[in-house]
């Protein structure tokens, strides 16, 4: 057996429950894949991205739904050396990425707006773009089942609402185009197993502004780290502390809520309770 194999094998075979099974049910839960569709794989350069590009990979191969897969890498804008990581592990794990070059991290570098926020608006809009120049009906994100309940927490404590990351959206601007998350039920811990057993290493910030630097990426003090560490001490308390988090979203009941919003509507309990 080869490396890439292996590689593969550990996928479907090593970590079949925490991996491949997840992955699986996700997909079939929410519906992310139909016959037919062409899906671009968004590969950043991380591990998220990657393993997730190639779990997509190993189901157009062996899964009962036919689609079309197309492995995109934007760049916004690399240090060589990161371009050639992505590139040189594209190759390891068997993935015939299209790049598409951009001037994005230039443009962010000269704006007195957030950079974070526009450059994720810039990103977003860039992959959308190629992917239907790809004649892809699909963009498929690596985001995996910490960012969703990382995400449900920021909205509770820092936006003063319940919302949670979805595990699938149609676009405002495409309106042809759907993003997915088919690593929507996988947990980071199993994405880091992975990773070290096949003795993987990725670049770890995208970001041209924090390469080689104790950033904002690395750093602890954005938003996203607090919760992760918050997080980990609640988990001393509950070990299931993020799967009730995460069901807290799912089973939300309409008549212990104040209020709740449906479109441009607020609907109080109040408009009921005499009734």
């Amino acid at each position: 057996m080869n490396p890439l194999e292996e590689l593969e094998r550990s996928i479907i075979k090593t970590y079949r429950r925490e991996i491949w099974r997840n992955f699986a049910f996700a997909v079939g839960r929410y519906k992310l894949i139909q016959e037919g569709d062409r899906i671009a794989a968004c590969i950043s350069g991380g591990k998220d991205s990657m393993l997730m590009a190639k779990c997509l990979q190993e189901m157009q191969r062996h899964g009962p739904v036919g689609f079309w897969l197309e492995f995109l890498v934007m760049d916004p804008g690399y240090s060589k050396e990161n371009r050639n990581i992505i590139e040189k592990n594209a190759e390891r794990l068997g993935l015939p990425v299209h790049i598409a070059d951009s001037d994005i991290y230039e443009i962010v570098s000269k704006t007195e707006q957030s950079p974070c926020y526009l450059c994720a608006r810039m990103r977003r809009g860039c992959l959308y773009r190629h992917a239907e120049e790809l004649g892809c009906n699909k963009i498929a994100l690596g985001h995996h089942f910490d960012d969703v309940v990382e995400t449900i927490l920021l909205s509770m404590f820092f936006g003063g609402q319940v919302r949670t990351m979805m595990p699938k959206l149609h676009s405002t601007n495409y309106p042809k185009m759907e993003l997915v998350r088919p690593m929507y039920l996988i947990k980071e811990a199993d994405i880091i197993r992975w990773q070290k057993h096949n003795s993987l290493e990725f670049i770890k910030c995208a970001c041209r502004f924090s390469e080689g630097e104790e950033s904002s990426c690395s750093d602890g003090t954005g938003k996203r780290a607090q919760m992760k560490a918050l997080l980990t001490q609640l988990r001393h308390l509950d070990p299931k502390i993020e799967q009730n988090i995460f069901a807290s979203v799912e089973n939300i009941n309409l008549e212990t809520i104040i209020s709740y919003k449906k479109g441009n509507r607020c609907i109080s309990f109040l408009d009921e309770y005499d009734v």
